[in-house]
């Protein structure tokens, strides 16, 4: 009885309130704190990707989520380029960020048996990559990952918030749709009985972004997350292959047979841009031509996105830009457009490209009073051939711009200039074409003034002309744009010969008559000599960045006002405009039949696989 009452005072002093705080009070604790991350493992097999891996390990740094549940599992063999030691130079200085890194460089062999060229995909390599991926997902299984994600070592995660995304969707295997310069996608939307790839009508309208959301789908590759969490995961294997399995031996075919055996439904999402990344080449290219395809696909982000930068714990030596064998490289740029200025530049350094920027003539700043002190005339008669009006200012300042590079030209007796737009952008090996033409132009001894790499062909009623013995050139009929030309001296004495300031119409009208091929006479008969030798690249080297209707399309030239009459605006219903109807995009494929063609035409196909 001693005892308990001695410890009733103990009890009341714990218990009562007022008489204390009382041990572990509630109002000590602090809100709970968050749940760690998810665990991922991301998985890389790298193979000759020393032409990507800066910029792919760059992206692979930014995304958004802690390094220290991130588990790097990399493996490369088989190389010809100096893939092992970029990637272990980046392991060594990356490997305290990361929670676990597990490294596997096998440099003993550079190529497989029977194997014909670098890209050249047979049984061998195919199981070799089906073990590596097991391996991958074994080791995710036995260091409790949560999660899988696959990336190819070309592909560019651009959203750094891409795994956050994919791991809101609960799906057991579900890929980012990435982008590419063609039809041609990260996922299949049908596959035949034997697993080979089959043409639907659901492809296009979800490639296209015409349909928005996470879509099931027999197939998904290249870049995908897999939920280890789920039971079902515990059935998908790459390797060996399901007993069952009887189909062709690529480990992305594999994968989904193991998927469907598992009852395991494959998801694709494009919701939001997440990435890009170049369409395969065929299997006789070389690794500068897999290297110039995935250069192109990182001029295509830069449209649309700032320019990629490569890991910030690798460095290489600078480039060594050229004009590419031309006297001068001209671009043109409005001074007030420094966003066109600073991609332009960035584009063609990253082709090792040099240029001279020339500053347009800004039309918006003229008035009546400065062009009748230049001496510019209209020429008597002209309307714009869609809507009737004169001149706008925007197109006066173009060609302005376009004349004094002719006159530069002159002047410093420039043999070969190539004259570009700063709206642009370039065709996948842009620069080897280029140079190519230029070099058959000389070798063939071809007479020529002026040959467009960029124009929007308004004559399609019958074929242009090929021109014999050199590959993809034609004679230039009826054409609109001046977004890229190549210009000799003699081209561009005859045009300033021909006076135009003192019948001045639009730069991209004033060339076809140049060279005798404008529709209207009457625009034609006020030019005496007009025996310019025009040519054009077929198919194109260069295109617009934008067209007519797009997201963030803006027309310094026709987005104006008429050149005499500031009050009349020319920015047209775009929706009811001819010109909008007839500035749909172009092709990409030559436009006529028998031009001759090069090898790169078929190495850079646009089909969806």
């Amino acid at each position: 009885m001693h005892r308990v009452t001695s410890l009733l005072p103990a009890l009341l002093f714990i218990l009562l309130p007022g008489l204390s705080r009382g041990y572990f009070p509630e109002e000590r604790w602090s809100p709970e704190s968050p749940l760690l991350a998810p665990r991922v493992v991301i998985a890389l097999v790298c193979r000759n990707s020393a032409h990507s891996l800066p910029l792919f390990l760059g992206a692979i740094e930014r995304l958004h989520y802690p390094k220290d549940r991130i588990a790097l599992w990399v493996a490369t063999d088989h190389n010809t380029d100096n893939t092992t030691a970029i990637l272990r130079d980046w392991l060594i200085k990356v490997q305290n960020y990361y929670h676990y890194v597990e490294w596997r460089p096998d440099d003993e062999s550079s190529a497989f048996e029977d194997e014909v060229g670098p890209k050249h995909w047979n049984n061998l390599r195919y199981e070799h990559v089906m073990k590596l991926r097991q391996a991958a997902l074994d080791t995710a299984r036995e260091i409790w990952s949560d999660y899988l994600l696959v990336a190819d070592c070309d592909n560019l995660l651009t959203n750094p918030d891409v795994l956050w995304k994919l791991m809101r969707e609960n799906k057991t295997i579900v890929a980012p749709m990435l982008e590419s310069r063609a039809a041609y996608s990260n996922f299949w939307c049908g596959m035949t009985s034997q697993g080979y790839y089959k043409r639907t009508p659901a492809y296009m309208p979800i490639r296209k972004l015409e349909r928005r959301g996470c879509f099931a789908v027999p197939m998904v590759h290249s870049t995908y997350l897999v939920d280890l969490r789920k039971e079902a995961s515990r059935q998908l294997a790459f390797y060996p292959p399901h007993p069952e399995y009887n189909w062709a031996l690529d480990d992305v075919i594999i994968l989904a047979y193991s998927a469907r055996a598992a009852d395991i439904q494959m998801y694709v999402c494009n919701k939001e841009a997440y990435g890009y990344f170049p369409v395969p080449m065929r299997s006789h290219a070389t690794l500068l031509d897999e290297a110039e395809s995935f250069l192109h696909t990182q001029l295509e982000i830069m449209v649309k996105n700032p320019p990629l930068e490569p890991s910030s714990f690798l460095s290489f030596p600078p480039k060594q830009p050229n004009k590419m064998g031309f006297d001068e490289v001209f671009m043109i740029n409005l001074v007030r457009r420094s966003d066109r200025r600073e991609r332009m530049l960035r584009t063609l350094y990253e082709q090792e490209l040099s240029c001279k920027v020339v500053a347009a003539v800004d039309g918006k700043a003229l008035n009546k009073t400065d062009i009748e002190s230049m001496g510019i005339k209209m020429l008597p008669g002209y309307k714009d051939p869609y809507h009737g009006r004169p001149l706008t200012k925007g197109e006066l300042g173009c060609f302005l711009s376009h004349y004094n590079i002719w006159k530069e030209i002159v002047d410093r007796g420039l043999h070969t200039s190539l004259v570009i737009e700063d709206d642009l952008r370039f065709e996948v090996f842009f620069k080897r074409r280029l140079q190519t033409l230029l070099q058959e132009v000389t070798t063939q001894k071809l007479d020529w003034d002026l040959i467009y790499i960029g124009r929007k062909r308004m004559q399609v009623d019958h074929s242009e002309k090929s021109v014999p013995n050199i590959h993809n050139l034609v004679e230039a009929d009826y054409s609109y744009w001046t977004l890229g030309y190549m210009l000799s001296l003699g081209g561009a004495q005859k045009l300033l010969q021909a006076e135009p300031l003192k019948k001045m119409l639009p730069v991209d009208e004033f060339l076809p008559v140049m060279f005798n091929k404008h529709p209207v006479s009457e625009y034609m008969d006020h030019f005496e000599h007009r025996d310019l030798r025009a040519f054009s690249a077929e198919p194109l080297l260069v295109y617009p960045t934008h067209y007519t209707g797009d997201q963030g399309y803006i027309s310094d030239t026709e987005t104006s006002v008429v050149w005499d009459n500031e009050t009349v605006r020319t920015d047209w219903d775009r929706a009811k405009s001819r010109k909008t109807q007839e500035q749909e995009e172009l092709s990409f494929e030559a436009q006529n039949s028998d031009v001759l063609q090069s090898e790169l035409e078929n190495w850079s196909a646009r089909d969806e696989l």
